[in-house]
């Protein structure tokens, strides 16, 4: 079973920096694509990144493009997201999730409903 864990979260002031990692502690994804979500409070869910497994092609949001880096450690199914320059608007519960297929148009990436897997976020709260 597909169970993914997200750590690196935590409090960060403006400009600074933090990594996300998320592994898939059951060790049984033989998906295609892994990414990150964000939801701050009040907010709907929205798409930060995503890569794929077995190309290397990272996908990103606006907001967050030439500030986050996504990443990826194959043999440890595992990915992660690096963030700087972070700002008070980057606070949020960020959520690692994980597809069993790659989206038909590169636009999907950013669909909640290209994704199989889910793990339970982690915070990450950056102060100004």
């Amino acid at each position: 079973q597909v169970q993914l864990e997200e750590s690196g979260g935590g409090l960060a002031q403006a400009g600074g920096s933090l990594r996300l990692s998320c592994a898939d502690s059951g060790r049984t994804f033989n998906g295609n694509v892994m990414g990150w979500f964000r939801q701050a409070p009040e907010k709907e869910r929205e798409f930060v990144a995503a890569i794929r497994w077995n190309v290397g092609a990272g996908y990103y949001a606006d907001s967050v493009r030439g500030r986050f880096t996504i990443s990826k450690e194959i043999d440890k199914n595992r990915i992660f997201l690096q963030m700087n320059s972070l700002k008070p608007e980057d606070t949020a519960v960020y959520y690692c999730a994980a597809a069993k297929r790659p989206p038909v148009f590169s636009s999907w990436y950013s669909r909640d409903s290209t994704y199989d897997y889910w793990g339970q976020g982690t915070q990450v709260t950056v102060s100004s």
